[in-house]
């Protein structure tokens, strides 16, 4: 079984595309799993015009978590959906890109030699038009947790893993750990990574993006240091 993981927020208006390119990919017997943090849009309306038994939608409450740091809330989103989730392999999907056919089939294929596999992309603008070919070669991708501590290249959407992983990294550091890069880390200290080298996913990048992956980040050196000391200390732990 697969199931599809996908946190939103006000996601309404590239939902929908997305959604479509994910259940043309999956069987009747797997699942998407949808974690909303209290969406004031019509996300929530969108998702429940599908009537489609593999669409379950989770709902969670970031005003709970007392943070400064932007990251906290979408992390713990996307945990919320990954304690729900199923499977025996695992998705993490945004909710404003769109999977080009085969990502499925070739992750799959992936994972009978790793525990985690993660596929290159085509960097987009809103409208898809593509901006990078290659993820992979703009961020000089890699799997070491070592060097993705310093700077991350790890990318959550093109993500995909054994439940041996996800449980493996539950719960999530409580803050300061964006959920990509703490999977990436448990991956790589614990089990197999393994690097898809094909565009298996168009990458939308807008200005409402939470991530600066593949752009000049936007946080400040304080933000830098502080992020990157709270990363070296929980994987740390992890060895």
């Amino acid at each position: 079984m697969i199931s599809v993981c996908i946190a939103t927020y006000n996601g309404e208006k590239y939902l929908r595309e997305q959604l479509e390119s994910i259940l043309l990919q999956i069987e009747q017997d797997d699942e998407i799993v949808i974690s909303d943090d209290c969406s004031t849009d019509g996300t929530l309306a969108l998702l429940q015009s599908y009537h489609d038994e593999r669409i379950r939608i989770l709902h969670h409450d970031s005003t709970s978590i007392q943070t400064s740091f932007p990251l906290d809330k979408p992390t713990h989103n996307f945990e919320n959906a990954l304690k729900h989730a199923k499977g025996d392999i695992i998705f993490l999907a945004d909710q404003d890109d769109v999977w080009l056919p085969g990502k499925v089939e070739k992750m799959v294929q992936a994972l009978e030699n790793a525990d985690m596999a993660m596929h290159d992309c085509i960097i987009a603008d809103t409208e898809l038009n593509p901006l990078a070919p290659s993820y992979f070669d703009v961020v000089k991708v890699t799997t070491s947790a070592w060097r993705n501590a310093i700077k991350c290249t790890l990318l959550g959407c093109c993500m995909a893993m054994r439940r041996n992983v996800v449980e493996k990294a539950l719960p999530f550091p409580k803050t300061k750990v964006g959920h990509d890069l703490w999977l990436g880390m448990v991956a790589d200290t614990k089990f197999r990574f393994s690097l898809v080298r094909e565009p298996l996913l168009m990458y939308r990048k807008h200005g409402k993006s939470m991530t600066t992956a593949g752009t000049k980040s936007k946080y400040g050196l304080w933000f830098k240091i502080s992020y990157r000391l709270t990363i070296l200390r929980h994987l740390f732990k992890l060895i």
